[in-house]
């Protein structure tokens, strides 16, 4: 029963179509971008994900790790829109000028508490 209960979540997972979300309610794209994070060596800052209403819609916000790398803003299909900051020039890739501004309903999602 396991086996077959694994093998339907690993054919959900992969289907485009799966929507499901773990028992933290985050979508699975989120959970798996977790897990990716807390694969990799601990980061400084540590590694976060946050979610916001922004322009009406729920979007997932990866602050950058460095001065030089950009952030990421996600969807919440976890399609990736841009980035609202970081980089060399420290804005982002520009097309999200307003998004500390008008970004709404802050929801601290994860952040690494590895030391």
């Amino acid at each position: 029963m396991k086996s077959i209960i694994f093998v339907l979540s690993c054919f959900c997972l992969l289907t485009t179509g799966c929507s499901q979300t773990t028992e933290t309610d985050n979508p699975d794209w989120v959970e798996s971008l977790i897990m990716e994070f807390k694969s990799q060596p601990v980061g400084n800052p540590p590694q976060s994900i946050w979610q916001y209403k922004y322009k009406g819609q729920i979007v997932y916000y990866v602050p950058p790790q460095c001065c030089d790398q950009p952030s990421t803003l996600y969807d919440k299909k976890g399609n990736v829109l841009g980035a609202p900051d970081g980089g060399f020039s420290g804005r982002g890739d520009g097309r999200f000028t307003d998004f500390f501004t008008e970004r709404k309903n802050e929801k601290l999602i994860w952040k690494d508490s590895r030391q």
